[in-house]
């Protein structure tokens, strides 16, 4: 069975930088795209950047300019940099796979904390 394993986050100060390592477990292939997504508080999850396969990108409006996404294709990784954190960037960040028979896999989440 696919297992989603999240790393980095935790509490930092505006101004810096997060990195978020995302790793798909125990997966016979390579998935198809993987994403970040994040949930404010109070508020509906949202797409924080996306990498598929192909080294395609896509960001959320609320990060254009300030993150990076990658990935290690061979070992189903995923990596995140947002820099210029903001307050706002507060939220549990999840990280999303699907994988080429469709099936969709989530992790946990974990805490991001942006102090002012």
């Amino acid at each position: 069975q696919v297992q989603i394993e999240e790393s980095g986050g935790g509490s930092m100060e505006a101004g810096g930088s997060l990195r978020l390592s995302c790793s798909a477990q125990n997966s016979k292939s390579t998935m198809t795209f993987m994403e970040w997504h994040r949930e404010p508080p109070g508020l509906q999850r949202e797409l924080v950047a996306r990498i598929s396969t192909d080294g395609r990108k896509a960001y959320g409006t609320f990060v254009k300019g300030r993150a990076a996404i990658s990935r290690d294709t061979t070992e189903n990784s995923m990596f995140l940099q947002v820099n210029n954190l903001k307050p706002e960037d507060t939220g549990v960040y999840y990280c999303h796979a699907e994988d080429y028979g469709g099936e969709h896999h989530w992790g946990r989440g974990i805490q991001v904390t942006v102090s002012a």
